[in-house]
């Protein structure tokens, strides 16, 4: 990037890579445990750790890396696990146009790149800097997408090492690990941004939809079409408000 050509305002200091480095740190504890256990549970579902490695690189999503292990080990036929897999990261579809405006006048390369890193962790430190700034800075981003996609490549082999000494991954609740994890991001940005009656409301239109739409459409897609009716109602209400 030619930083004599794209000068950033005087608010947007601090949008280098070194910056997004800096950043993603408190994030990286996470990666450790969700990467670790995924690495525990991919190598007791007969992965070597080539291949763990590489299903960390190429697919890099902790529950479609999940989803991979238990299918394959169950011997699903590769298509059931790649559409499952499909429909249980689509979200990502949605956090890559929530971000997108902030990243207006990028070259498509570059909003590729952002966009194929990006994962909920990212997307909620970025969301968080988004609060305060109109736009986002491109070295920043990488900074950030770059540290978390490589400590979780190693977190991933680590729990690989380890995984062929572990051979019942659920004994040690690793399997509750992405669970568990998606839980504390949802109670800390609850609490952060103290509209508790409104994501409340939020929460419970959710849970009715998923309710209603899993009568009608295999559970991934339930989750996503009440993802959709939720996130929808939810921006509603607030601007109404």
């Amino acid at each position: 990037m030619d930083t004599k050509s794209e000068q950033l305002p005087s608010h947007m200091e601090g949008n280098s890579y070194l910056q997004g480095f800096k950043d993603c740190i408190p994030t990286l504890l996470g990666y450790l445990s969700i990467g670790f256990a995924a690495g525990v549970v991919e190598r007791t579902a007969g992965f070597s750790l080539l291949e763990i490695a590489l299903i960390s690189l190429l697919l890099y999503a902790g529950s479609g890396q999940f989803i991979a292990a238990g299918m394959l080990a169950a011997a699903s036929p590769v298509i059931s696990i790649i559409i499952t897999i499909f429909f249980v990261n689509a979200r990502h579809l949605l956090l890559s146009a929530a971000i997108a405006p902030y990243f207006k006048g990028l070259s498509t390369g570059k909003s590729f790149f952002i966009g194929s890193l990006l994962t909920d962790e990212t997307f909620g430190v970025a969301a968080a800097k988004a609060t305060e700034q109109k736009r986002l800075g491109y070295q920043w981003m990488v900074g950030l997408n770059i540290t978390a996609y490589l400590f979780w490549c190693a977190a991933n082999v680590a729990g690989g090492l380890v995984g062929e000494w572990i051979p019942d991954p659920e004994q040690f609740g690793l399997d509750f690990a992405l669970p568990g994890m998606f839980i504390g991001l949802l109670a800390l940005q609850w609490l952060s941004r103290k509209k508790y009656k409104l994501d409340f409301m939020v929460v419970i239109i959710a849970v009715i939809a998923v309710v209603a739409f899993s009568t009608m459409m295999p559970g991934s897609a339930a989750v996503i079409a009440a993802i959709l009716v939720a996130a929808t109602a939810g921006m509603v209400m607030e601007r109404w408000k």
